[in-house]
């Protein structure tokens, strides 16, 4: 066991090793995803460890009674020691970034772990802040608070929204927005809670890297009354239930979404995004203790499971891993950026003194000496503005230099003669005077370039012009400009002209306006068609009536054929190979052959068995018994309709009744009469 403290007091020295140790690990897992965004290709984000603090909440009750006495003590703001629960003589010690006492308050806790982080927001960079520990441990209060005491989001809301105000002022170089997203993952479906009507919504990760959820809102917020005006409603559609711990108990984590995007407002024109999460994970419970049951005992198995790979995410990057399960879980799926990624990352661990939360307490404090050792790699996500990337499209002339362009130029332009001497220094405008003609410079950027190109001729000799190109490439570049210009123009009287002819034509030939066009294209042509050859028809007859057939050839035949899509008997001679289609269903049958077939239909109903019975179509086991029993009862049949009495049979039930068994019979009724 002594061997045990000595380890866990000593991490912090082992740290730098670790990180030689598992740098490729790390950089595979997470940040070698961000090598598309991120600024300077050749050069590899420094790596930044996440951060762990502990918060140890005082007793529900105030006071410590003698039956419960505390089972955790605070060394320094460091490190903490917690009784050994095999041998209660000796303690075990934990150290990490920092430890906040039960005399803590909430704005020692921000101040000293969640305030630097926000900085790195308008770098362009990422960070996010997890509260994490067992039921009722205090983390829903470290992250929101209360009116008297706010908690970590709307401290961090509050200050962010003032920098972002001061960096954004006018005369500052960037313009500054906010916008934030709230979301809910609850058994394992992520929902907006500021549109609840929106449903289970995915995580999807783009070709760079980021975590992203399409159609999750996001609302613009310039000031703390915004942010309260939407996060307080979106506050009570999160699910919350009561139990024997707590009567408020998160049934979900919870994650805001705050969004910085930041755009240069002068050349080059970048554009930077940073995302601050701040999550609050629902607690670890203990169904005994808790009481769950129902709905609560699947909530706490969603819960339980989603933490459970948590650990094992923090594992795999710990242990090097090939793999990291990221996806087995939506919060971790959720939290890829955070733990192991390109985000600077806190972990406040929310710790409970009482001895009958001993082993959440040690199983929390593990988690964090285990998060301690997880290494991100923060880079900075910046970029082109697209609509700058539209309008300074050039081209190739125009990218080539003086020494190219003097290359590219041909004999005659070199005996035009050599350029004329160079002016007395003039101010920036009348610099720029020249290339005020390009109708395709966007006017808000000739401007910025006017005012940026002013400021670096008030520096004298050491700033430089921005657009002090030579005059002979001046020369070239306005004539191909009013080229192009005389061209556009050209095309448009053309077009007037052919409009005009169209009218004209139209206003001297009405009445071939509704036959003619403008545009006569020439008719396709002719393809010729192939009808396909009539399919042959085969036609089924009983042994029997083909020999009657062949005995007396005037004799007619009964056939059921298909006609047109429909199906039709028709009583046709030997010799008739084809005839018309009809677009019904026809069923034609002789009066002699219709009285015969209900006659012997009427005799099995009187004198057949049961089995008898079941040769009819539509007559089953127990129907046959049935009519037979009702025949016992009542007599025979007198006609084939009181059928109908025994089984309840419709008219029209009745009807295609006849006409099945009197199809079925009709084929036996020559060779054997009734």
């Amino acid at each position: 066991m002594g061997q045990a403290v000595k380890r866990e007091s000593g991490m912090d020295a082992e740290v730098p090793a670790q990180l030689r140790r598992r740098g490729m690990a790390a950089a595979t897992s997470g940040a070698g995803r961000c090598r598309l965004s991120k600024v300077g290709a050749g050069r590899r984000p420094p790596p930044a460890r996440v951060r762990v603090a502990v918060r140890l909440r005082p007793f529900v009750d105030g006071t410590a009674g003698e039956n419960d006495t505390p089972c955790v003590r605070g060394l320094d703001s460091c490190s903490l020691e917690i009784a050994n629960w095999r041998n209660h003589q000796e303690t075990l010690k934990y150290q990490f970034d920092a430890f906040y006492g039960e005399r803590s308050s909430q704005q020692d806790i921000y101040a000293g772990s969640v305030q630097p982080i926000l900085r790195h927001l308008l770098e362009g960079q990422n960070a996010s802040v997890l509260a994490y520990g067992p039921t009722g441990a205090g983390k829903t209060h470290t992250m929101l608070g209360s009116p008297e005491q706010p908690g970590v989001i709307p401290r961090a809301l509050m200050d962010l929204l003032q920098l972002t105000r001061e960096e954004g002022a006018e005369g500052r170089p960037w313009a500054l927005s906010v916008t934030m997203s709230y979301l809910e993952i609850y058994q394992e479906k992520v929902l907006d809670l500021l549109d609840p009507a929106s449903g289970d919504l995915v995580i999807r990760e783009d070709c760079r890297g980021n975590i992203l959820i399409p159609g999750l809102t996001q609302k613009p917020i310039t000031s703390f009354a915004d942010f309260e005006r939407h996060f307080l409603p979106a506050s009570q559609n999160r699910t919350v239930g009561a139990t024997r711990l707590n009567q408020r108990s998160s049934r979900s984590h919870a994650v805001l979404l705050v969004k910085v995007d930041q755009r240069e407002r002068l050349a080059p024109f970048r554009q930077r995004e940073g995302k601050l999460y701040l999550i609050d994970l629902a607690g670890s419970e203990d169904n005994r203790r808790t009481g769950n049951k129902g709905l609560r005992l699947k909530e706490s198995g969603a819960i339980n499971t989603s933490l459970f790979v948590l650990g094992k995410v923090v594992d795999a990057l710990n242990q090097g891993l090939p793999r990291v399960p990221y996806r087995d879980s939506k919060l971790t799926r959720l939290l890829q950026d955070s733990l192991g990624g390109s985000a600077h990352s806190i972990l406040i661990a929310n710790i409970a003194p009482e001895r009958r939360f001993y082993l959440d307490t040690v199983s929390a404090l593990n988690f964090a000496a285990r998060s301690k050792e997880v290494i991100n790699r923060p880079f900075t996500n910046e970029s082109l503005q697209l609509h700058v990337l539209a309008s300074v499209k050039l081209s190739q002339k125009e990218l080539l230099g003086p020494s190219e362009a003097k290359r590219a130029r041909g004999p005659e332009e070199e005996e035009i003669g050599s350029p004329e001497p160079p002016a007395a220094p003039a101010s920036a405008s009348q610099k720029l005077s020249p290339l005020q003609k390009l109708s395709s410079m966007d006017p808000a950027m000739l401007e910025r370039l006017l005012s940026l190109d002013r400021l670096l001729g008030s520096q004298g000799s050491q700033g430089t012009p921005l657009l002090s190109t030579p005059r002979r490439e001046r020369m070239v570049l306005m004539k191909t400009v009013e080229e192009k210009n005389l061209e556009i123009e050209r095309l448009k009287m053309k077009q007037k002209e052919l409009e005009a002819k169209v009218l004209a034509q139209e206003a001297t030939d009405p009445k071939e306006k509704e036959n003619c066009s403008p545009i006569m294209l020439r008719p396709l042509g002719r393809r010729t068609v192939t009808v396909a050859k009539p399919l042959k028809k085969a036609v089924v007859m009983p042994l029997q009536l083909i020999q009657e057939q062949a005995a007396s050839p005037n004799a007619e035949i009964h056939i059921l054929k298909r006609k047109g899509g429909k199906r039709k008997l028709e009583s046709l001679d030997a010799s008739e190979s084809e005839e018309k289609a009809n677009d019904c269903w026809e069923l034609q049958i002789s009066p002699e052959l219709l009285t015969q077939g209900r006659q012997k239909i009427l005799d099995l109903l009187n004198k057949g068995s049961a089995r008898d019975l079941r040769s009819l179509q539509r007559i089953g086991q127990k129907k046959a018994q049935l009519i037979v029993g009702w025949r016992e009862l009542h007599g025979p049949f007198s006609q084939v309709e009181d059928l109908g009495r025994v089984e309840g049979m419709s008219g029209k039930h009745m009807e295609s009744f006849l006409k099945a068994n009197i199809l079925g019979l009709a084929a036996g009724l020559r060779c054997h009469p009734s």
